[in-house]
């Protein structure tokens, strides 16, 4: 017997305001009303009833979501990043409005609220193309940069090496002759 694939039923705003009126109303139960509207489970209608209870929109279908997640980076300052993670926090961590608002990636505004929380103001800085100056390394940092250096050097010594072997091949001799 053959599995049935199921798929995300969407639901228009409409629906879900009659939906959560009707609880509100005292005409059913989460469960009941679920049934009624056939819903895939009470939890929609308790979801639902956070959204509306919190003043928020009803998000569109989740096809026409996926393209907030998608939305191409976009470059900004420092202080462009803190006003956009202090309204993504103000609105409780909502990604998706904050998306919305400012038109900035998803994985751009959760990896900046994530920066945000572990090293505040300081974590939003645009570090990408700076070095750490050896004063702020460890012995350890010290110890890989050096080892890296090093490694840099040999591979150039190699390819000079073998630049030199092509060239006296090329000229009709063995390397290792005089």
């Amino acid at each position: 017997m053959p599995r049935r694939r199921h798929k995300n039923k969407k639901y228009s705003a409409e629906l879900k305001i009659a939906v959560v009126e009707a609880y509100l109303s005292g005409k059913g139960s989460m469960e009941e009303l679920a049934k009624k509207y056939e819903l895939s489970d009470e939890s929609r209608v308790r979801d639902w009833l956070k959204c509306y209870n919190g003043h928020r929109k009803f998000k569109r279908p989740s096809a026409a979501r996926g393209a907030l997640y998608m939305t191409k980076a976009k470059k900004t300052t420092q202080q462009e990043r803190a006003e956009i993670v202090a309204f993504c926090l103000e609105h409780g961590k909502d990604y998706l409005l904050t998306v919305e608002q400012f038109g900035v990636s998803y994985q751009q505004i959760y990896s900046w609220v994530r920066k945000y929380e572990e090293k505040g103001i300081d974590g939003l800085a645009d570090g990408r193309g700076r070095t750490k100056p050896e004063s702020e390394m460890t012995d350890t940092e010290k110890l890989q940069a050096q080892v890296r250096m090093l490694e840099a050097q040999l591979r150039d010594k190699e390819m000079e090496i073998e630049l030199l072997k092509k060239v006296k091949e090329l000229e009709g001799g063995v390397w290792w002759e005089k």
